[in-house]
């Protein structure tokens, strides 16, 4: 029964952005020329026992060799909610893609959750073509590696459960071993979609993510997760800014930067097309 679950607070924390137009997010373009910028973001769940980051985002010097525009540091930023690195124990990588894998080694006591076809496709034949690979730091994959080799990274086949009120779905397209989370709050069940859904209007206009391994699955992926939600009021994509306009700040301080999403939106978030 969901009553005897754990119930999680759950954090975004916004650690860099880029400025961007529409057009550049959709595959095909977008007929609103309008500007969409780019939140960067790590999640972080806590209830009374446990504390799980979810993914890692990228360090100072991939942010200069890539331009992005680095707010702080996503690690030390666990300080704005009260926890230190060493508190982390347990990390979701979602996937491998440098904005959500750098970092590893702030992290020396944590142990790493992957999906196995995630790690084989980083080390496969297709990261010969850029296409595929501009999307990795190679330092990350290496880091991953050695991460297995030191018996601190659990590598997955498929859905699985974390614990009571974390549950592990995989849903391919965006990359190849992309993992979403849904995490037991005190609203009920909220979907941390992450790269599944990068933004809001993928799922309102059922526009593909301009990066993907397979198209077809990535649409398919945009169903599966939004059928795990009565309303998008319970479902968080990977780069929207619109999460941190929405939902509450973990301080009145920290608007813009922390917001807590296991309460729920300011305002409705429109679920239909615009």
């Amino acid at each position: 029964m969901d009553q005897d679950l754990p119930c999680y607070r759950l954090y975004a924390i916004k650690y860099a952005e880029r400025a961007a137009r529409r057009a550049e997010h959709f595959i095909g373009g977008d007929t609103r020329d309008e500007a969409l910028n780019m939140d960067y973001v790590v999640w972080v769940a806590v209830s009374d026992t446990r504390t799980l980051l979810i993914d890692t985002g990228f360090s100072a010097a991939t942010a200069a060799r890539r331009k992005r525009a680095v707010l702080r540091c996503p690690i030390a930023s666990l300080a704005l909610i009260g926890l230190a690195p060493g508190d982390v124990t347990e990390v979701l990588t979602t996937h491998l893609h440098y904005d959500h894998a750098g970092n590893t080694d702030l992290l020396p006591g944590a142990t790493f959750h992957l999906q196995e076809s995630e790690l084989r496709f980083v080390v496969g034949p297709d990261m010969r073509y850029r296409y595929f690979s501009l999307g990795y730091e190679i330092e990350d994959v290496l880091a991953m590696v050695r991460l297995n080799f030191a018996g601190r990274l659990t590598l997955h086949d498929g859905p699985y459960a974390l614990g009571p009120g974390l549950e592990v779905g995989v849903a391919p397209g965006h990359s190849v071993g992309l993992q979403y989370l849904r995490i037991h709050t005190a609203r009920g069940w909220v979907t941390l979609a992450g790269d599944v859904v990068s933004f809001f209007d993928n799922l309102r206009r059922h526009r593909p993510f301009v990066a993907a391994v397979d198209v077809s699955a990535m649409l398919r992926a945009y169903d599966a997760v939004r059928a795990t939600v009565p309303s998008l009021d319970f479902l968080i994509p990977g780069h929207d800014p619109e999460v941190m306009r929405a939902y509450p700040p973990a301080a009145p301080d920290l608007a813009g930067i922390v917001a807590r999403l296991d309460l729920p939106p300011r305002t409705p978030i429109p679920d239909g097309r615009r």
